[in-house]
Formats: structure tokens, C-alpha cells, sequence
């Protein structure tokens, strides 16, 4: 993925006000997968007159547009990251609620290969891992 948030919202004739456009640049510029209370409070930094309200309007619209995709990972919290990004999969540290990025090769062949064990070829899939740091982390 090389378009911005912003150049996608565009491409894709949405109407950008000032306040979508913050929201934008909030999640082209973080760098984790925040919930809407997170974006709001960087969104209010870069403008003090967004409300919440707007920005939930406002990530719902980029989601129905397939602009972002929604992660729930069990906590009670919808996280967001660009739908279109480079496939990978997540771990979640439950003590921290930290969310970490990974790809294995060797996880993606074996999920082919049960697919295809099954009688299925894989079209896709999500994998989220739960877990907890070693004590000698």
C-alpha cells in the first residue's frame, strides 16, 4: 500500500472536510492499531473542535468505503488499520493490550496445506494469537 488515507478517501469521491482530513492524518500517521477514543484524542491535538461524534461518523464511512478495516480482538475495543495493507497476521499481549504485526511463512504454508487437506483453497484468512510475555522476555 503506498496511497495515503487521504488519496484513497479521494480516489474514492469521498468528501473530505478539515475534520476528515485530520482523521486521515491521524491514521496515516500511527503506527499501531488505535480505537476511536485513541484517534480521537490525537485527532483533538491537531484540532480541538473535533468531536467524538465525528470522528465515529467518521470511521464508519472509511470502513463502509473499505478504507479501514475493523480488528476486535476481544477486549471490548474496535481497533482500525488500512484495509488494503500487505497481508499479516496479529499477536496480541493480553497483559498490555499491545497488538504486534507478524508474518510466517511457515504458518502460511501450513494453513494452505490444510485447506487443501480438507478438500478447500484457501481464499484467505485472519489468525490472531493471544498471549502473555515469557518471564525472561
Amino acid at each position: 500500500m503506498t496511497a495515503t488515507i487521504l488519496d484513497r478517501c479521494t480516489a474514492r469521491g469521498l468528501r473530505m472536510t478539515d475534520q476528515r482530513r485530520t482523521v486521515a492524518k491521524v491514521l496515516d500517521d500511527a503506527d499501531d492499531h488505535p480505537d476511536v477514543e485513541e484517534l480521537y484524542r490525537r485527532a483533538s491535538r491537531i484540532d480541538p473542535n473535533i468531536s467524538i461524534a465525528t470522528v465515529y461518523r467518521t470511521v464508519k464511512l472509511f470502513e463502509e468505503s473499505g478504507i479501514l478495516e475493523k480488528l476486535e480482538f476481544g477486549d471490548g475495543r474496535a481497533r482500525y488499520e488500512p484495509a488494503d495493507r500487505d497481508h499479516h497476521d496479529h499477536l496480541i499481549d493480553m497483559s498490555t493490550g499491545e497488538v504486534i504485526e507478524f508474518v510466517d511463512a511457515e504458518i502460511e504454508a501450513l494453513q494452505e496445506r490444510i485447506a487443501k487437506k480438507l478438500g478447500y483453497k484457501l481464499k484467505g484468512h485472519r489468525l490472531e494469537l493471544y498471549g502473555v510475555p515469557l518471564k525472561n522476555k
